[in-house]
């Protein structure tokens, strides 16, 4: 895998390219970057500092951004199927109709983040804050919920999705049945 500074990658995106895929980014200071509609596919951004960044249309699949700063971010109709975002923050984050499908967010703060139609079929979504987060017509079929807070969430549908004793559902109470 080829490490690469992430100040190259934003000359070569405003260039006009937008092929990043298999990069290992380092010194990822990425404040309001503008990469919608690239492919980072199996790249790896640990702990990136990026914020406010716009990867609306972006794919993402199978890449790396555990413990990555991604608050306020967009990723509207984002393709990050299998992408481990573990620990990150995604705070207030725009996910709506990006697909998540399988992907690792465990321990994720997705406090605020509008999720509205987003794909997150066998997501792993362990320990992760919901609060007031939008789910309307969000898919959680297959996902683990084990341990999340969803306090205040709103349009989260737990059909077929696997709760445990310390899920915390919209209302306050926890339990395996919404």
């Amino acid at each position: 895998m080829e490490k690469v500074n992430f100040q190259q990658i934003l000359e070569r995106y405003r260039q006009g390219e937008r092929m990043f895929q298999k990069l290992c980014f380092v010194e990822v200071d990425g404040f309001e970057s503008d990469l919608q509609s690239g492919d980072f596919s199996n790249s790896v951004f640990t702990a990136a500092y990026l914020p406010y960044s716009n990867f609306s249309q972006a794919i993402l699949r199978r890449t790396l951004l555990k413990g990555s700063e991604l608050g306020d971010a967009k990723f509207f109709s984002a393709d990050l199927s299998e992408a481990n975002l573990q620990g990150g923050c995604l705070a207030r984050v725009n996910l709506r109709q990006a697909c998540l499908r399988g992907a690792n967010l465990t321990n994720t703060d997705l406090s605020g983040a509008d999720l509205r139609g987003t794909d997150l079929t066998n997501a792993d979504l362990s320990g992760a804050k919901l609060i007031r987060a939008n789910l309307t017509d969000a898919v959680l079929s297959g996902s683990c919920l084990f341990g999340a807070n969803f306090f205040r969430a709103a349009g989260v549908d737990f059909t077929e999705a696997l709760c445990d004793g310390n899920t915390i559902f919209p209302d306050g109470h926890r339990g395996a049945n919404a």
